[in-house]
């Protein structure tokens, strides 16, 4: 349906049959905190009760009330299609010095790429350009292809469909939501055929990943740093469409790394992790190694280091216990 068709349902229908056939209305109301009305109604003569001191305060009108929701559900109930790729290519630009790096890199679904480097290097600058799909229009220069060819531009910047979902460090929510209620919401707003099944299993993904347990009832603004990264590492590997996901130092967010990784690897994400960690760097099935700004090698992982990799992941085991035993008062005895 385009807004036409929503304008004229919106002037004859009345409004509990409108938010029952589209419930992403509701989000609409909530977001211009509109007083209660008359459910019987079309929404135009349902807002004639609206106090016109309200609508002066907001600095809205009746009429642009109606035509923002005919927008508003023009935009959401356009069915979003399950995005996938057949390869990411990363074609090296230069780095901080103008030196090129030389490099052509192609990365396939289900793969995860690990980026390592000292701080400051680069490492951010990288997953930036992947971000914004550059075209050589960036401080380094690089392009990033999609199955060969670079994105037209009114597919880079939109914000319907993106090809790409980056989990930064640092997450806060504004919206006094349940992780349930959140949920369902992302689901709605991005018209995909969710069940309530789906969405369990998202939630029970984000609880085994968190460090610390939180109800489906737990308002999102009361989540820690990583139980707030768990419930977006969940969603981008059960509702999220996108197909490439890049994750900003996933070691210090307080969740299972090394799951999360793989969790998203099996739904087949492309994933790029910026990371100082070794287990993530080594588990990685390349890693791409970053030095004064630039791509400076990219290096398979080799069956010795997986194997040091076992050990490794062995000890964190045991630091992992010593630091729950802490937490929980213990002595480590």
């Amino acid at each position: 349906m385009n807004n036409t068709d929503f304008y004229d349902l919106i002037y004859t229908v009345p409004l509990s049959e409108l938010r029952e056939r589209y419930p992403v209305a509701q989000d609409f109301f909530e977001n211009l905190n509109i007083p209660p009305l008359d459910e019987s109604q079309p929404l135009p003569d349902a807002l004639m009760d609206v106090d016109a001191q309200w609508l002066d305060e907001f600095g809205i009108t009746r009429q642009e009330i109606a035509d923002q929701l005919a927008s508003f559900l023009g935009t959401m109930t356009e069915s979003e299609p399950a995005r996938s790729i057949g390869c990411l290519t990363i074609i090296g630009g230069t780095d901080k010095n103008g030196a090129p790096e030389d490099i052509t890199l192609d990365i396939l679904p289900g793969s995860v790429v690990s980026i390592v480097g000292p701080t400051g290097s680069g490492k951010s600058r990288l997953l930036a350009d992947i971000e914004c799909l550059a075209q050589g229009d960036t401080p380094t220069a690089r392009r990033v292809l999609i199955d060969g060819a670079a994105v037209p531009e009114d597919e880079r910047f939109t914000l319907e469909g993106k090809l790409v979902a980056q989990l930064s460090q640092n997450m806060n929510f504004v919206m006094d939501l349940s992780v349930m209620e959140f949920l369902e919401m992302h689901a709605r707003s991005r018209s995909i055929e969710t069940d309530e099944t789906v969405l369990r299993e998202c939630f029970e993904c984000a609880n085994s990943l968190a460090g610390e347990s939180f109800g489906s009832d737990t308002k999102v603004t009361q989540l820690s740093g990583g139980q707030s990264r768990a419930l977006m590492i969940a969603d981008c590997a059960f509702i999220s469409q996108s197909p490439i996901v890049l994750i900003d130092e996933i070691e210090n967010a307080g969740v299972d790394r090394r799951a999360a990784v793989a969790i998203l690897a099996k739904r087949e994400k492309i994933v790029l992790i910026s990371t100082h960690d070794p287990l993530l760097a080594l588990g990685a099935d390349r890693r791409i190694v970053i030095k004064n700004g630039g791509i400076f090698r990219v290096i398979e992982t080799s069956p010795r280091e997986r194997e040091a990799a076992a050990e490794f992941e062995r000890i964190d085991r045991q630091l992992s216990d010593a630091r729950a035993k802490l937490r929980s008062g213990e002595r480590l005895e």
